[in-house]
C-alpha cells in the first residue's frame, strides 16, 4: 500500500511537472513570437537565440513573481549575475584594482606600458535601463578599450533603480567623476584634462547629463570632459512615436514597451502611466510645440523616415495634467539630455556618438547629434547598419559575440584613441 501511495504521488507529481513545463514553454513561445527580427540584422539565428533565452529567463521570473517567491527583477538579476560572475584577469599590459571614488564601487583599468605622457582617462557608465547592468558585465568591453586606446578607464557601479530612482544614478556618476578629476594626475598619471566621459545605453543617457550637469558647475578648479561618446544612447522621454520607435517597436533586444518600462522604472516607478506616455499624452501642447524644432521626424536623414513601419492603434494624444504631473521631472535636461536649451548644449564637449539600425532608441542619437552639429559643437557619428541595441554587451563573449558589436567597438576605440 505504502508502495502503491508513493508510485501515485510520483505520477502526480511527474503529471503535474509535465503541464507545468507545456505551460511554461507555452509562454516562453507566445511571448519570443511577438519579436521581428529584420533580416538585414548582424548573425540573425544567433539573436534569435539569445531572445528566446531571456524570454524564457523572463517568463520564469514572472512566475516566481506571481506565485509570490521573489520580484521577477531580483530574480533576473541573480540570474544575469550568475552568468557574468567571475574573477577580473588582468590581461598582459593591464592593472586592474576595484576602488571607491567618492563612495561609489568602481574598477580601474590601468595600462602598465611606460608612457612618455600624462595617460588619458575615461568614464564608463554602463548599460542596462537604469535597473541592471555592473561593473562585471562589462569588464570584457572595459578591458579592451583601455589596452587596445591606451588609456586608464573607470567603470563606475552606481545605484540602480527601483532601489533608487532619478536622480541617484547621475550624483553617483558625479561623484565617481569628481573624485577622479582630483586624483588622476597623482594617482594614475592620467592628465585630468584628458578624461572622457561615456556608456551604453542608459549609460550614453547618464554620460550626455553629466556632461550638461558639470557644464552649469564649471569652475576653474574642476576641469572639464574632454569629450562624450555615447553608445546607442537614450536620450529624450518627450516622444515613443519617433520613426526608430515605430519601426524597431519588436526588435530584440529592447522592445518599444519595454523602454518606456525602463525609463519610468529610473524616474519614480510609477507604471500606471506607461501606456498614456506611449501614446504621447504625457507632454502638454505648449511643451509640444517647444520640442517639435528638435523632435520632429522631418530633421532625421530621408533614409530612417521612409522605412515603413506600423503606427500603433487608436493613439490618443490629447494631453492629460495628470500624467503630466507624474512625470514632468522625467522632461528636465537631466534626465532628458536632449531637450536642454541651446545655450547649455553649446557647452558640449566633442562628441561620438554610435547609433544602431535596428533599435529604438537610433533617432535620439540622429536627432542629438544633428541639434549638436547645428550649434557648432564637434561631432562624430557612426550609424552601424546591422546592428541591435545591446550588441556591444556581448562584446569578447565567445558564444554570443557579434560581428556588428566589433565593428561598432572598433570605431569606439579609434575615436578615443583620436582625443
Amino acid at each position: 500500500m505504502e508502495i502503491g501511495a508513493a508510485g501515485t504521488l510520483a505520477a502526480g507529481f511527474s503529471v503535474f511537472a509535465g503541464i507545468f513545463g507545456l505551460l511554461y514553454l507555452g509562454l516562453v513561445y507566445f511571448e519570443a513570437r511577438r519579436a521581428e527580427i529584420p533580416p538585414g540584422v548582424s548573425n540573425r539565428k544567433k539573436l534569435c537565440a539569445l531572445h528566446y533565452s531571456i524570454v524564457g529567463m523572463e517568463v520564469g521570473c514572472q512566475i516566481l513573481e506571481h506565485l509570490g517567491v521573489c520580484s521577477q527583477l531580483t530574480v533576473f538579476r541573480l540570474l544575469a549575475n550568475y552568468m557574468n560572475h567571475k574573477t577580473p584577469v588582468a590581461p598582459p599590459g593591464l592593472r586592474i584594482k576595484d576602488m571607491t571614488f567618492g563612495g561609489v564601487p568602481v574598477r580601474v583599468y590601468e595600462p602598465t606600458a611606460p608612457s612618455d605622457q600624462k595617460r588619458r582617462g575615461m568614464m564608463y557608465f554602463h548599460g542596462g535601463g537604469w535597473v541592471l547592468g555592473n561593473i562585471t558585465m562589462y569588464d570584457e568591453v572595459c578591458k579592451h578599450i583601455a589596452k587596445e586606446s591606451d588609456t586608464t578607464i573607470v567603470s563606475v557601479g552606481y545605484r540602480l533603480a527601483p532601489e533608487h530612482r532619478f536622480p541617484a544614478h547621475l550624483d553617483d556618476c558625479e561623484a565617481a567623476t569628481l573624485h577622479f578629476f582630483s586624483v588622476a594626475e597623482a594617482e594614475f598619471g592620467v592628465d585630468p584634462h584628458r578624461v572622457v566621459l561615456g556608456g551604453d545605453s542608459a549609460g550614453g543617457n547618464l554620460s550626455a547629463a553629466l556632461s550638461q550637469r558639470l557644464a552649469k558647475k564649471r569652475t576653474g578648479d574642476v576641469p572639464s570632459p574632454l569629450a562624450l561618446v555615447l553608445i546607442y544612447p537614450a536620450l529624450q522621454m518627450a516622444d515613443f512615436t519617433l520613426p526608430s520607435y515605430l519601426q524597431n517597436q519588436s526588435v530584440p533586444l529592447l522592445y518599444r514597451d519595454k523602454a518606456a518600462y525602463y525609463i519610468l522604472q529610473y524616474l519614480n516607478g510609477d507604471m500606471s502611466v506607461c501606456q498614456e506616455v506611449l501614446a504621447g499624452r504625457h507632454v502638454p501642447a505648449e511643451l509640444k510645440a517647444h520640442y517639435s524644432k528638435w523632435l520632429d521626424p522631418a530633421n532625421l536623414p530621408p533614409e530612417f523616415r521612409e522605412r515603413s513601419y506600423q503606427k500603433p492603434e487608436q493613439v490618443v494624444t490629447t494631453p492629460d495634467t495628470e500624467v503630466y504631473q507624474i512625470i514632468k521631472d522625467g522632461l528636465q535636461p537631466e534626465f532628458s539630455p536632449l531637450l536642454a536649451e541651446d545655450e547649455d548644449l553649446r557647452l558640449t564637449p566633442s562628441t561620438f556618438i554610435l547609433t544602431c539600425e535596428y533599435d529604438v532608441l537610433r533617432d535620439d542619437g540622429i536627432l542629438f547629434q544633428k541639434r549638436l552639429k547645428d550649434l557648432g559643437v564637434d561631432v562624430t557619428w557612426h550609424h552601424v547598419s546591422d546592428c541591435f541595441h545591446g550588441a556591444l554587451s556581448f562584446f569578447n563573449n565567445s558564444i554570443l559575440n557579434f560581428s556588428a558589436g566589433d565593428k561598432a567597438m572598433g570605431n569606439i576605440v579609434n575615436y578615443i584613441k583620436s582625443v
